[in-house]
C-alpha cells in the first residue's frame, strides 16, 4: 500500500489479523457519512422543536390562553344599524372626514335608535386602529377598540363605555 499514513483498522471483525491502513479517501467518506448523518439529526431537531412549539401553541389555545374576552364579547354582539365606516389617513381627524356618519350617531341618539360606526385610523408607525363605536337605544355609547395590528402596543382589544354622552363630535368615554 503506498505510504504509511492514515489510521490502522480492521477490514473484517471476524478476523483480527487482517488490517489496513486507511487512506485519506477513505476519511473523506468517513467523514461525508458523519456530516449527513450530523445534518440528518439537526433536521430531526429542529422539526422537534418545530413540533413542540405547535403542541404548546395548540395547548395553550385550548386552555383559553389565547382567548381575547373583548374580542369574543365583539364578536358575539347584536349587531345595530350601521352608520357606516370611516378610514381617516394620517393626520386627518374624525370630526372634519366623518360628518355625515357624526350625523347618522346623533340622529340615533336623540331618537333613541342604536347605530354602530367603524372608524380606523393609523398609528404614528402607521398601523392601523380600529375603533367600533355602539349606540344603544338607552344612550349608552360603547367604545370597542381593535390594536391588534399595532406592533408597538399589547396587541389586544380595548372597552371603554358611557352613559349619554354629552356629543358626539368626537365620539369617545374616559377609558
Amino acid at each position: 500500500m503506498g505510504a504509511k499514513t492514515g489510521l490502522l483498522v480492521h477490514v473484517d471483525n471476524d478476523v483480527p489479523d487482517q488490517s489496513r491502513r486507511v487512506g485519506p479517501t477513505d476519511l473523506a467518506r468517513t467523514t461525508g457519512q458523519n456530516r449527513a448523518c450530523r445534518r440528518c439529526g439537526a433536521a430531526v431537531s429542529v422539526r422537534a422543536r418545530l413540533v413542540a412549539v405547535a403542541a404548546t401553541s395548540l395547548l395553550a389555545a385550548g386552555c383559553g390562553m389565547l382567548d381575547d374576552p373583548v374580542k369574543d364579547r365583539w364578536e358575539s354582539r347584536t349587531e345595530f344599524s350601521s352608520c357606516g365606516e370611516v378610514s381617516l389617513a394620517q393626520g386627518e381627524e374624525l370630526q372634519k372626514q366623518a360628518v355625515r356618519e357624526i350625523v347618522c350617531l346623533r340622529q340615533a341618539l336623540k331618537s333613541g335608535e342604536s347605530a354602530e360606526l367603524k372608524v380606523t385610523y393609523p398609528t404614528v408607525e402607521g398601523d392601523p386602529i380600529r375603533e367600533y363605536y355602539r349606540l344603544s337605544p338607552q344612550g349608552r355609547l360603547e367604545v370597542y377598540t381593535d390594536s391588534t395590528d399595532d406592533l408597538y402596543s399589547d396587541q389586544k382589544w380595548s372597552f371603554a363605555e358611557c352613559y349619554t354622552p354629552e356629543w358626539l363630535a368626537e365620539i369617545s368615554c374616559d377609558q
